[in-house]
């Protein structure tokens, strides 16, 4: 079988050196979203990374194409397009504490590090490399396979929709832009803001202020709020004891006739609640312990604490708590917050499995916030789940590459919170290209690649692609 051949050719040191050179091409660039220019919808940075990805494909002979500097594509051959594989050459911002230049990618120990070595420049010159291969060992194939460089990624996926309001779907589509091996449930999202208003108030002590987060997906790693009419010694013994229980320590500080209180939380992804520790949750649980006086804004953080109990990421206390063995539990972040002299405002993060629906989700929200006299304010539509079933084609055939050449025969399609490249896409499933065990330190300092893997990937892709388009 050509499995074979496949092993020989990425075993081949030629193959490594052609991989890392691709790679670090496209690392060089500094492909962050930038301010729109003439040709250049997302800054000359994604249009530079754009660029240089087509000249790549090019050298390697693949019929390419620019579409309008939002979507680059390379074709294997001429016949008719079944398969799409959707990566992205743009990249998030370097931020701080690098321990090389992220723009020159680097190779020490087996590993490469970079921007975009493994997010999603790696995964894309793999893409690339599989086609190459298929080329030049000659396997038969009697449909194209497409490779769309996406350019926006990063902020929001208006390449992918503008490419697609003008080209038809393929029957297949994979994005190598997450985990092995396949993730073909991806969890709907519900993202609504709610609040309450009152009148001014004079009864003491009482919170005047309140600020919690920073962003809807991430779990909120501070909350601070300052309470009129109460001293530290009146908060530290209950500041204690919730902080044992909670582990989210608490700062105490006095300021005048009031206290300022900080609690300290974990962020981490709203996609997977439980890694954090949520510092509003910790913040309520503290307060609902303190003596405040019976006012709306006490009614309200009693209320806020009944509803959004820390460590309550299922949403059970909210009523809308659901399961199911196909996609996992519904997931809940309790995000951000705010309160001031006249009212609160607060926004949560949902990510909800098959078996939620509107009527046992968004409904049931609804009617637990108004039972305690709070009201949505923003009520988006519920984001559909993406689920394309464990027994396609598509997904038995990606499975079966992968476990050809991972040698990996236990692992199982994956359902997970967040949204990948093909949410909205037909019958897409995420592909690739991190291995399990394996943290590529995205969006972080010193991203980082396995070589090995990604040659591994490299394989993996080249037997799907075949067994695809064969």
């Amino acid at each position: 079988m050509y499995e074979e051949q496949i092993h020989a050719y990425f075993d081949d040191p030629k193959a490594r050196e052609t991989l890392i050179a691709a790679i670090s091409r496209l690392v060089a660039v500094k492909s962050v979203r930038g301010e729109a220019q003439p040709g250049m919808p997302y800054g000359p940075g994604p249009a530079a990374a754009l660029a240089e990805g087509l000249k790549l494909a090019g050298e390697w002979g693949f019929h390419t194409e620019n579409h309008e500097n939002q979507v680059g594509t390379a074709d294997l051959n001429d016949k008719e397009t079944r398969l799409h594989i959707l990566g992205h050459l743009d990249v998030v911002g370097e931020g701080k504490g690098w321990s090389t230049d992220p723009y020159t990618c680097v190779e020490k120990d087996g590993m490469l590090y970079g921007r975009g070595v493994s997010d999603d420049k790696g995964p894309v010159v793999c893409a690339l490399m599989a086609m190459k291969a298929i080329r030049e060992l000659g396997l038969p194939l009697s449909a194209n396979v497409r490779l769309l460089m996406g350019t926006d990624e990063e902020s929001g996926s208006g390449d992918i929709a503008y490419y697609y309001s003008k080209h038809p779907f393929a029957p297949y589509a994979f994005t190598p832009d997450a985990d092995f091996p396949v993730i073909h449930i991806e969890k709907g999202h519900y993202h609504p803001s709610f609040g309450k208003r009152w009148a001014a108030e004079t009864a003491l002590p009482r919170v005047t202020g309140l600020k919690g987060g920073f962003r809807t997906n991430v779990v909120p790693p501070e909350a601070e709020c300052v309470v009129s009419g109460l001293t530290p010694a009146q908060v530290e013994e209950a500041a204690g004891a919730v902080a044992a229980a909670t582990h989210t320590p608490f700062t105490v500080t006095a300021e005048g006739e009031s206290v300022r209180i900080h609690c300290a939380g974990q962020n981490a992804h709203a996609a997977s609640p439980d890694d954090g520790r949520n510092a509003i949750s910790g913040l309520l649980e503290l307060l609902a312990r303190l003596p405040l006086a019976e006012c709306e804004s006490t009614q309200a953080l009693r209320s806020m604490h009944t509803l959004f109990p820390f460590g309550d990421t299922r949403g059970k206390a909210l009523g809308i708590a659901k399961e199911d063995a196909e996609s996992g539990p519904l997931t809940l972040n309790l995000a951000l917050m705010e309160l001031d002299g006249e009212g609160f405002s607060a926004k949560f993060d949902v990510r909800y499995p098959v078996s939620s629906n509107e009527d046992n989700c968004k409904k049931a929200c609804e009617e637990s916030l108004a039972r305690h006299g709070i009201a949505v304010t923003a009520d988006p539509d519920m984001t559909s789940v993406h689920c394309v079933p464990a027994d396609s084609k598509l997904v038995t055939t990606l499975m079966e590459s992968y476990q050809t050449f991972s040698g990996d025969t236990q692992s199982k399609p994956l359902a997970i919170g967040g949204g990948t490249y093909v949410h909205d896409i037909p019958g897409g499933v995420a592909f690739g290209c991190v291995f399990p065990g394996f943290d590529p330190k995205m969006h972080a300092p010193d991203e980082q690649a396995n070589v090995e893997q990604l040659l591994c990937a490299c394989k993996i892709f080249t037997h799907a692609i075949v067994e695809l388009c064969k």
